[in-house]
């Protein structure tokens, strides 16, 4: 057994910084240097969301990191997870179980967990974590210098303070103004909570790294704290992102030469990680959209998964892409459906306890000869599924029950399911990819999940050529 470190909390000058992907970084780091880490995140805000082993959803994030530290999920690692459901309100999943939704007013004010102690769970769960791993690399949220939160809030300062955790703060350099944000972020601390920030990493540096060692040396003379690293920007690296910047970042034109698959660009679009596999098939224009006339030019047309059925449905037929997937099927082009999208390619969605709101039903698109009804209870599932003679994996979690048995429902050129992950299997992507003539093949080349092991394994080197993990190893054993 190694000898204990203390747990390691990644925190961030905002949103978007890269606390996720530095936090699976160092949990491969340490599983490659013989320790048992874990990652954990009191709280995500997130529509990317994950099932673990025994039915509980967590954050997608985490799962990641769990993936890269070599170790099955556990709700433990996220125990509450908001799922916004509209501008104002989400859905609040805790200890994996969705136990209804708040207003963000409500759930912020001061006074408003006197019904549940949420402060207490996220501890009770980071403890019964950290009594089996070590170490416990966390994840902060958004900002930690939000101080009108301050008294509320459960997963930054609060959280290193109950977890004894040695703090390093993440700065994103790309975005510009990262000498204001990282000293800001420090000045703006409390003096108790400033003694736990031990370091800074820059994070998404692009250029010549000798152009910043005056930088450098400037920001650890301002903010009294050592530069631990100074992280390069990386294209060619693929890990799961779960931010919604990210999707803004996506591919959104149609292209020549490759099979244009277009997933189409929901308001409330959820799981958008189900594509990931199939955007980097060299076969493949993997592209977001909700342009009516790049729907009808595609090859294939995905409706994704979405945390308001109803509400993406109306808005399809107002925007006129409803009408335009419609005439697309009928022109011959493939349909696929996932979880909500599954459920808007049927015949009838009914609410008749307004679980998603105050619309008791909505047609949907037909092409499916399914009805679904809105369920209080969710399934939240992992799967195992046969495709084509093999052996394939994937995950549920949907808020609805359809009228049918299948796992996966075909009929002409129309394909839908529950399933997430659907199209991480390379046998279900070959299916899809055969009617077209392409140039190249995904065949023959390495499995997907030998692929997304290499990928952990070559962000952990990356990482580990720019930050100085002796002095990191020395902070996080150091008793002073």
């Amino acid at each position: 057994m190694k000898s204990p470190l203390h747990p390691i909390m990644f925190a961030g000058t905002g949103s978007d910084v890269g606390k996720s992907i530095i936090a699976a970084a160092f949990c491969r780091i340490f599983r490659q240097d013989g320790y048992q880490p874990a990652p954990f995140k009191a709280q995500n805000m997130a529509l990317n969301s994950y099932v673990t082993p025994d039915g509980l959803e967590i954050g997608r994030a985490q799962a990641v990191q769990a993936e890269a530290a070599g170790i099955p999920c556990h709700a433990d690692m996220n125990p509450l997870l908001l799922k916004p459901q509209s501008d104002h309100t989400s859905q609040v999943v805790l200890h994996g179980q969705p136990i209804g939704s708040k207003d963000a007013y409500d759930y912020w004010r001061k006074g408003s967990n006197s019904v549940i102690d949420f402060r207490g769970e996220v501890c009770k769960a980071f403890d019964r974590l950290a009594s089996h791993y070590n170490p416990i690399v966390m994840e902060g949220a958004g900002s930690i210098a939000e101080i009108n939160l301050r008294d509320r809030d459960l997963v930054n300062m609060s959280m290193a303070r109950h977890a004894k955790a040695d703090v390093i703060l993440v700065g994103d350099i790309d975005r510009g103004g990262v000498f204001a944000s990282v000293y800001g972020s420090i000045a703006l601390q409390t003096e108790a909570d400033r003694r736990l920030i031990k370091g800074i990493i820059i994070n998404k540096f692009r250029g010549d790294m000798r152009l910043f060692e005056e930088g450098r040396k400037m920001m650890e003379d301002i903010c009294g704290l050592p530069v631990l690293g100074v992280v390069p920007y990386y294209k060619d690296i693929y890990i799961e992102e779960e931010d919604s910047v990210a999707l803004s970042q996506k591919h959104r034109q149609l292209t020549e030469g490759k099979v244009n698959i277009a997933v189409v660009l929901l308001r409330h679009i959820s799981n958008y990680t189900d594509f990931d596999t199939l955007e980097r098939d060299p076969r493949v224009n993997l592209f977001y959209t909700n342009n009516t006339a790049d729907l009808e030019h595609s090859d294939i047309i995905i409706l994704p998964g979405t945390k308001a059925t109803i509400d993406d449905l109306t808005e399809l037929r107002r925007n006129g892409c409803a009408a335009s997937i419609q005439r697309a099927h009928r022109n011959g082009k493939t349909i696929v459906g996932i979880c909500g999208g599954y459920q808007m390619l049927g015949e009838m969605v009914e609410d008749p306890d307004g679980i998603e709101g105050n619309i008791a039903c909505m047609p949907g698109l037909g092409l499916l000869p399914i009805r679904t009804t809105m369920l209080p209870t969710k399934t939240t599932r992992q799967v195992t599924f046969e495709f084509n003679g093999q052996q394939c994996q994937g995950y549920e979690i949907h808020q609805g029950l359809s009228t049918t048995e299948e796992q996966i429902l075909t009929t002409d050129h129309c394909i839908g399911t529950y399933i997430h992950g659907l199209l991480d299997n390379q046998p279900v992507i070959d299916y899809l990819l055969k009617p077209f003539k392409t140039q190249s093949t995904a065949s023959g080349t390495q499995s997907i999940e030998d692929f997304k092991q290499e990928q952990y394994d070559r962000l952990a080197d990356h990482v580990r050529q720019y930050v100085d993990m002796d002095r990191i190893y020395k902070i996080l054993t150091d008793n002073d």
